[in-house]
């Protein structure tokens, strides 16, 4: 039998033993000294940016969210990963799973490491430290999304379709299978059909005994194809040109292509060079020139068989920083409805906390005294991920909060290769403020429009399970997809719950700005 080192060394008897525990003992005082350093810069670091916050936190409740969320961005401008090694090789924690509780894992650590030093002991924090951030969230997820005793530990979202105004069947059978929350796109449809959803969603959940929340999306300033101008059966391909405008030209070439979009003032501030990007991604193209009628667009990727150019499309400009209205006069008179009827309150393409403060400003006009109602944040852009630390602080300092990572329209603006490194950094970020993320857009996607899934599908369902809720969008086989990832989940509930990090320095958030 060969013996590895650690077994040869084990059977040197006691002189060997000691030699290892004074090696322990010094390796154990190096790093108590490091952690006790990172401890105070924390605190020094975090005292100063919950300074800055505390007059935005009318919500009392949120207040321990917010001073974590500092502590931890202070924690993560630190490059810790090395150290992670280090802790594991004494049996400590490697700090991995520290987003909800900053503090305790640092005062656990210290105290930890002090013992093996032989050194007084320090701050140690009680079971209860370690479990309020974890109790805190799912006290939010409650509030925001309901109670599911029988459910798996993540709610599930689905888009309604318009066929639910008519077929409360359809809404039934989809609550049947483990929606816990149905979401209404206030981008299609109207009043009159929102309010049969509604209905048939609401009685639909009473026949079953069920608590059912209803979201409302509000547009926000979302650029879709308006208009298009081009030959029957057109397909773009790499290399095409197309003409984008803000109102259709009097006349127009013979076989071209012109696609006419909802926000004019955007041509105002294109640059040649500057790409767009239409249908989540699945056209790219770039400005080649500026022209009096509108801007002259060269495709430069899409799908070998060619794309088909269609209505109600979005349109991405991630080169371009947009200056547009976080709510469009649409959004005003949605939110007459909205406010009346919903259950949560969806906001889409907010970038800045003085978007928030606009729309609580328009709720609460609307509310009349009454509770507000949970708000939540679609993350979309560059700018919101880079605002995040003051979207929470401003949205969950008024109000019930919940992030959802809006992957498509993000996977555009930051590039495909960015959006899973961005997605993890969110889910970090709010978990340490103790706000629910919901996990959103393609979600078993082929499952919702085909009837199967793929298996990289089934993987992303599976991941899912680190957020407090996850988003399938409406399709033909919406009913079999919920309950399809309602085993999924249950199925994950099992095995974890969120994963372990590994703390390089979170770049997105470094520095006094970042954090506001």
């Amino acid at each position: 039998m060969t013996l590895n080192a650690n077994q040869r060394s084990s059977l040197k008897g006691p002189s060997a033993r000691r030699s290892r525990e004074a090696d322990r003992k010094v390796s154990a005082k190096r790093l108590l000294s490091t952690m006790v350093r990172i401890r105070a810069v924390v605190i020094r670091e975090s005292q100063t940016i919950v300074e800055d916050w505390t007059p935005k936190v009318a919500r009392r409740s949120f207040l321990p969210g917010a001073i974590n969320l500092a502590q931890y961005l202070a924690f993560r401008r630190h490059d810790l990963s090395g150290l992670q090694h280090q802790l594991s090789a004494l049996g400590l924690t490697s700090l991995g799973r520290s987003e909800g509780r900053v503090m305790a894992t640092l005062d656990a650590v210290c105290a930890r490491l002090a013992e093996l030093a032989g050194q007084p002991a320090v701050s140690d924090p009680t079971p209860l430290d370690f479990l309020n951030g974890k109790r805190i969230l799912r006290r939010e997820q409650a509030r925001i999304f309901g109670d599911d005793p029988h459910g798996p530990g993540t709610r599930i979202m689905v888009t309604l379709p318009t066929r639910a105004g008519q077929d409360r069947a359809l809404v039934a059978d989809i609550i049947r299978a483990g929606a816990d929350c149905l979401r209404i796109n206030c981008a299609h449809d109207g009043p009159e059909i929102w309010a049969a959803m509604i209905e048939n969603s609401r009685a639909a959940a009473t026949d079953q005994d069920r608590g059912c929340r209803i979201l409302m999306d509000v547009a926000g300033p979302k650029c879709r194809i308006a208009e298009v101008f081009a030959p029957k059966k057109t397909r773009l391909y790499r290399g095409d040109l197309l003409l984008l405008v803000g109102r259709m030209p009097a006349q127009v070439e013979t076989g071209a292509v012109v696609i006419r979009m909802t926000f004019p003032a955007i041509l105002d501030q294109l640059e040649v060079g500057a790409r767009i990007f239409i249908d989540d991604g699945r056209i790219a193209t770039r400005v080649e020139r500026l022209e009096p009628d509108g801007a002259m667009l060269r495709v430069e990727q899409t799908r070998s068989k060619g794309v088909k150019l269609r209505l109600n499309k979005g349109l991405n400009f991630p080169d371009t920083a947009l200056d547009l209205p976080p709510l469009t006069e649409k959004d005003f008179r949605d939110l007459d409805f909205v406010a009346e009827n919903a259950d949560l309150v969806g906001f889409s393409f907010v970038q800045r906390p003085s978007d928030i403060t606009l729309i609580q400003r328009e709720l609460a006009a609307r509310r009349g005294g009454r509770p507000v109602q949970p708000l939540v944040i679609k993350i979309e852009t560059a700018l919101a991920v880079r605002s995040l630390p003051g979207l929470v602080v401003q949205g969950a300092g008024q109000q019930p909060l919940a992030v959802m990572i809006a992957r498509g329209d993000l996977a555009v603006e930051l590039g495909f290769e960015r959006i899973s490194e961005v997605q993890e950094n969110i889910l970090w970020l709010c978990e340490a403020a103790h706000v629910p993320v919901i996990w959103a857009t393609q979600v078993l996607a082929g499952m919702v429009e085909e009837g199967a899934p793929s298996r990289a599908e089934v993987t992303d369902a599976a991941m899912a399970q680190r957020a407090e809720c996850v988003m399938l969008n409406k399709g033909p086989f919406i009913v079999e997809a919920v309950r399809f990832l309602d085993n999924v989940l249950h199925r994950m509930d099992r095995h974890h719950s969120k994963k372990t990090a590994r703390l390089e320095p979170l770049a997105l958030w470094i520095g006094p700005k970042g954090a506001r």
